[in-house]
């Protein structure tokens, strides 16, 4: 830009300002002084509060909107939602009077919205009744009760060892293509089977398009959308709508809450959003701190997931349930988000790079994972399975590197290394196959019983699937109670175990040639 430009465009601005002299004008109206990648400097707005809307005026005479995240003295910095197309120095902001809200309600259910609640779906406008504010306090200690229902994801592994209740925030959190969207998924969709009545919220941060758009055919696939809400943003989307992603999905998932139901929100993933954030806090010139992140990346994720909690019985007794995913690098869970996140949720579920590649999926690091609140809200049936396995498992891993020397090994280690391998068979599950709570715990039984200890590994998913069948079958009466969530009577373990030893038989395998 030349001289003559710029000292113009200094004079324009100048007038401007001047223009503002009456102090009841600067209160409530301002001048852009600076604009660049997405973020606008306006002097006044003296009135102007954290996310407050303002409206700026282009050259054409339309009006942009951008909300305001930096407060000094004389200027606001403040981020452009949308395109900052048309928008120059010297034009003119007014605050609207408005905070950040977004469309929420029941009509939103089966569609996919934009974080502003713009239809991206094609299926037309949505009608909403309400609106929701993005951002709003959490419930405080009195408005919450324990968690004491389980949310169960169908998902054997999980429900087991590191079982999730409704209103807790359990991170997914390993490597990328570890499966962590996968236990998303099968979640919702085993909400729907089981038809639990759980609402889903489905956050896509930063997702490529295309992978959203398979996810929520998939979803259609298996009747899930009817019960589910895609807040969706993609690469090419301003820092600014990454930012504003996951609080739209929360204000729509706490209408369900706050309306004595039961959501589920699940935030994929938090990585990108800490990203977009400190994209943006860089352009508004707040100092970096560790790995460029702002001081207060912390209170960005920590207001967001403290909003999901089961609420009291005074205010119906409703929930949300988060799960947000983190991807690490390497592993490496000690990284500033990762760690941050893990202070903030009630556990995490880690699936290891390793686990993956051999076949073991979902890839979950018994080590590792933890659920702080979950066992509360267990069902009975599967706690009465459920007691040594992650102890089992753990001793396992530690002895596996021994097993290549298994002819040295005394009885007891070969024992624990087979009954080993014999669970991680039992949990490894296929996607898009979520279990019932009977199913789950038939097929607990039949492992941890020794029913199946003649099976060699590749005949244990077939022997489980048809031990199942036959309970379901010639059972109907236990298989409905355990389906409840009742702890079985020993007898019924034992007709379980008759019918599990009576298949792994059919198997013709003697246990001297076992692997």
């Amino acid at each position: 830009m030349s001289d003559l430009n710029v000292k113009a465009l200094s004079r324009e601005i100048d007038d401007a300002i001047n223009g503002l002299k009456d102090g009841a004008k600067m209160e409530q109206s301002g001048v852009v002084t600076k604009v660049s990648d997405g973020i606008v400097w306006i002097y006044g707005l003296r009135d102007c509060g954290f996310s407050d809307v303002i409206a700026i005026e282009t050259k054409d005479g339309a009006k942009v909107e951008a909300f305001a995240l930096n407060l000094y003295e004389d200027e606001i910095g403040a981020v452009i939602l949308g395109s900052e197309v048309g928008v120059n120095a010297g034009a003119k902001a007014t605050l609207t009077g408005n905070t950040l809200e977004v469309p929420v309600g029941p009509e939103l259910v089966g569609r996919v919205v934009s974080p502003l609640g713009l239809p991206l779906d094609g299926l037309g406008p949505i009608k909403t009744k309400q609106m929701g504010l993005i951002e709003r306090p959490a419930p405080g200690v009195m408005e919450r009760k324990s968690v004491n229902e389980p949310l169960a994801t169908g998902i054997i592994a999980i429900d087991t060892m590191v079982p999730i209740g409704r209103g807790q925030r359990e991170l997914l959190i390993g490597d990328r293509q570890t499966g962590k969207t996968a236990i998303a998924v099968d979640t919702m969709i085993n909400q729907a089977r089981q038809k639990t009545g759980v609402i889903n919220v489905y956050v896509a941060i930063g997702q490529k398009s295309a992978k959203v758009a398979a996810l929520v055919e998939r979803l259609k696939t298996e009747g899930v959308m009817d019960q589910t809400i895609v807040v969706a943003t993609s690469p090419s989307d301003a820092a600014s709508m990454l930012y504003l992603a996951p609080y739209t999905g929360t204000a729509m998932a706490e209408y369900f809450r706050d309306n004595k139901q039961h959501a589920l929100i699940i935030y994929d993933d938090l990585s990108k959003h800490a990203v977009a954030y400190r994209q943006m806090s860089l352009l508004l010139r707040r100092p970096p701190g560790r790995e460029a992140y702002p001081g207060d990346v912390f209170y960005l994720h920590s207001r967001l997931l403290e909003r999901s909690a089961k609420l009291s019985d005074d205010l119906g007794g409703g929930s949300l349930t988060a799960l947000p995913i983190i991807e690490t690098q390497a592993g490496d869970i000690s990284a500033y988000i990762p760690t941050n996140v893990i202070s903030i949720t009630d556990g995490q579920i880690f699936l290891e790079t390793n686990l993956f590649y051999q076949g073991i999926r979902p890839a979950i690091s018994v080590g590792l994972s933890v659920s702080r609140v979950g066992g509360a809200a267990q069902t009975k049936a599967t706690k009465s399975v459920a007691g040594t396995l992650r102890l089992e498992l753990a001793q396992f891993r530690e002895l596996a590197s021994f097993a290549q020397f298994s002819s040295d090994l005394d009885e007891d280690t070969k024992n624990r290394i087979d009954r080993g391998r014999l669970l991680t068979e039992v949990l490894k599950q296929k996607q898009f196959q979520p279990l019932s709570v009977a199913e789950q715990v038939i097929a607990m039984i039949a492992a941890t019983k020794g029913a199946l200890d003649r099976l060699t590994n590749k005949d244990v998913e077939s022997a489980v699937t048809r031990v199942i069948a036959e309970v379901k079958k010639s059972e109907k009466t236990i298989y409905a109670s355990l389906d409840k969530g009742t702890k079985p009577e020993d007898a019924d373990v034992e007709k379980v175990v008759k019918i599990a030893e009576k298949i792994a038989k059919s198997f013709g395998h003697d246990k001297a040639k076992k692997n």
